[in-house]
């Protein structure tokens, strides 16, 4: 992984991501997404299914097939300042980007099988998913994706040249659906517990960002999905700025609840802050840092 110097003065894109999981022999696993290689963002990383806001996300034809309200879907992401439209939108946009990378069809309960083929043949046909799932009597059930919390690119960005606000929402895949790559975007799937994704990533077996460090190690603590989903009901997503430094030439990004960071409050458990060395961010403690 190479590291980032430039500063972005771009206001950062709209964008929503999806931790979807399920529970395996063995506890909570979680699905990654190898990105293309070739890709201009993160190439060869394992990430979290997820995308930009599209302007069509947020078209009255979607926004009238929510289960849930505008206004609530609003306050769910507890952002007041949010057009409630936007906030849709970015519900939409979770779905959308769940179904185009790993072809799974969210919350439309016992019709999903059915609809997620014709969804797939008509996008090998050329549609856009919009135009697809326009031809489905298909509601998007909104309330299968649960804000989980809010990552905001800061202008030092560390590991990409684009800016971002991004939106995490965590969700349970249904049993009968099968995750799988497009080969295109993403070139593996893989269904693991957080804390062997995080022991991997240390043995250098797979590249990790920051945001899905932090977020496996906060996903470790939790038993099961029910666990996960629990703590999304119980409190409001928080919002995470990560405030990079450069300390005797090595870059380190620190998070909420750091003695350098402007806000004291932890937004999260684990390490505050992770320095770049070797070509890759570490906790100042090492593995254990990220498995205690």
């Amino acid at each position: 992984m190479e590291l980032n110097t430039e500063i972005l003065t771009a206001p950062p894109l709209d964008a929503a991501t999806v931790v979807m999981l399920r529970d395996g022999q063995d506890g909570l696993q979680v699905l990654l997404m190898r990105r293309h290689q070739a890709s201009q963002v993160l190439g060869g990383v394992y990430v979290f299914p997820g995308g930009k806001l599209d302007a069509q996300d947020q078209s009255p034809a979607w926004l009238q097939r929510t289960s849930q309200d505008h206004p609530t879907l609003r306050a769910l992401l507890n952002e007041p300042e949010l057009a409630a439209e936007r906030a849709a939108g970015l519900f939409v946009a979770a779905m959308r980007e769940a179904f185009e990378e790993c072809r799974v069809l969210l919350g439309c309960g016992h019709v999903a099988q059915a609809a997620t083929q014709a969804l797939q043949q008509a996008l090998a046909g050329g549609q856009t998913w919009h135009d697809a799932f326009e031809g489905q009597p298909l509601l998007l059930n909104t309330d299968a994706l649960l804000p989980w919390c809010r990552w905001i690119t800061p202008q030092q960005a560390s590991v990409t040249n684009k800016r971002f606000d991004t939106r995490f929402f965590v969700t349970r895949v249904p049993d009968d659906q099968v995750a799988e790559h497009d080969n295109h975007e993403t070139t593996e799937t893989l269904w693991i517990r957080p804390g062997d994704a995080l022991l991997r990533y240390w043995d250098r077996e797979i590249e990790l960002a920051p945001p899905q460090i932090m977020s496996l190690v906060h996903l470790h603590r939790h038993p099961h999905v029910q666990s996960v989903l629990d703590e999304a009901r119980q409190r409001k997503p928080p919002v995470i700025q990560p405030e990079p430094f450069d300390d005797e030439g090595i870059r380190t990004i620190c998070y909420p609840g750091d003695p350098r960071h402007s806000i004291q409050t932890p937004a999260f458990p684990g390490p505050s802050r992770l320095l770049f060395k070797n070509k890759r961010f570490e906790p100042e403690r090492g593995l254990s840092a990220l498995l205690d």
